[in-house]
């Protein structure tokens, strides 16, 4: 019999462990502890493997599209322009688009971040390709005096709703590539700008303004999350407000457009430039606190032009009231602030480009539905931009389920690491 079996005979198995202790170091009091305190194991089993919550909401704003959609389109059948069409026509394509954004997004989830970041300028050029494809004759399709379709069957596609998601890509993995060189305007800031330039040049012939203006939001507000010298940008967007305001100076169109949001219920305002925001005011004003109740809008009885798109807005806040619209604004709040969350957190997992696209599609969802609601709230002049997985659209729906679903994906890829796993 042993010293330690001799004196305490009565404690074996807490000396056991004690001699395995002192023999086996720290490394198996450390395995022992862990297994006692198996609540931390436990604890990490419950971490859900993607954000459910952020997943309800963009499924919501699809199902209160779906709803608006039909809704706003219902008596378009009543009109000349839409005669030949039933008054499900609308609500049977955006139900297609929605299916056929929800099948993309759930392959695009399956796709690894890492491929985005290395697939990223080959995207970004297929796509300024297409933006040149759609304004050959022939080839891209014409609606409303707007270029700006190919096309496809099911669905005419956008290339601009592309570029905005191949911006977001290509911005990220631009501002990874070269950090070294972001306080550089030659290296850092200037090829940036040719890109977007590029691009801007493309979607202005179509026209699209508003499409070109999100694409730059993305890209330098990219580079500015990326630590861009602080100087450059103060002058980025001095430059940007200058072109910008060169664009509507030389433009009648544009020009007549920013007078009619200056004094919109001037007669001659409110008959033309002005038509659609006097009418979308007037559809919030009849809106009130609760709403009219669903489908009891006015304004979509062939008052306000495109209804169930770019002024899908008005028509909320017409049935639905102040409560709807404060509904519409939570749910856009909290995707984007889920996306910068999940941002930062790739960000201190050394995940740049996963960290910077999360926030790329932050900027995007977030300031395209600022200028949605903006310009149906008449806090922003008239353009042509719909709300992000809510307004009717092929081409928007599915690549806002694109963008979604990588940004889920980064989430996933998140939490695999945060579990103590590799990808």
């Amino acid at each position: 019999m042993s010293l330690r079996e001799k004196f305490f005979p009565e404690n074996r198995l807490g000396l056991d462990r004690f001699w395995n202790f002192s023999r086996g170091g720290i490394d198996n009091f450390r395995t022992g502890l862990r297994d006692a305190v198996s609540g931390v194991e436990q604890t990490r089993s419950r971490m859900m493997e993607y954000d459910q919550l952020l997943v309800w909401a963009v499924l919501s704003l699809m199902l209160i599209g779906l709803v608006m959609v039909y809704s706003a389109s219902i008596t378009l059948a009543d009109g000349p322009k839409y005669a030949n069409y039933s008054s499900n026509f609308f609500l049977i394509r955006h139900l297609i688009s929605l299916a056929i954004a929800i099948g993309v997004g759930v392959w695009a989830f399956k796709i690894p971040t890492k491929v985005w970041d290395r697939y990223s300028p080959v995207i970004f050029g297929f796509t300024v390709l297409l933006l040149i494809a759609v304004l050959i004759p022939g080839i891209g399709k014409g609606v409303n005096g707007a270029k700006r379709w190919i096309p496809l069957g099911l669905m005419n596609f956008q290339p601009s709703e592309l570029m905005k998601f191949a911006a977001v890509i290509f911005a990220a993995s631009y501002t990874v590539q070269r950090q070294e060189y972001l306080h550089s305007f030659s290296k850092g800031m200037l090829p940036m700008g040719i890109a977007v330039a590029l691009v801007g040049g493309l979607l202005m012939k179509e026209p699209d303004m508003g499409a070109f203006v999100v694409v730059a939001l993305i890209a330098f507000g990219i580079l500015f999350l990326g630590g861009i010298n602080a100087k450059l940008f103060g002058g980025l967007i001095v430059v940007g407000l200058l072109s910008g305001a060169a664009m509507i100076a030389l433009s009648p169109f544009r020009r007549g457009r920013m007078l009619a949001f200056m004094d919109p219920w001037q007669v001659d305002n409110a008959a033309n430039k002005g038509y659609q925001l006097t009418h979308s005011l007037m559809a919030f004003g009849r809106g009130e606190w609760f709403g009219t109740g669903l489908g009891g809008s006015v304004e979509k009885l062939h008052y306000l032009p495109e209804a169930h798109t770019d002024f899908i807005m008005a028509v909320i806040g017409e049935e639905l009231g102040f409560v709807g619209v404060v509904v519409m604004i939570f749910l856009f709040y909290w995707i984007v602030r889920r996306a910068f969350l999940i941002g930062r957190t790739a960000l201190q997992l050394d995940r740049s480009f996963a960290g910077l696209a999360a926030k790329g599609v932050a900027i995007w969802i977030g300031w395209q539905a600022f200028i949605n609601m903006g310009v149906n709230l008449g806090l922003l002049p008239t353009k042509g931009l719909t709300l992000p997985l809510v307004s009717y659209g092929g081409s928007g729906i599915l690549m806002n389920a694109v963008a979604i679903a990588m940004l889920l994906r980064i989430d996933y890829e998140n939490r695999i690491l945060m579990r103590g796993g590799k990808l």
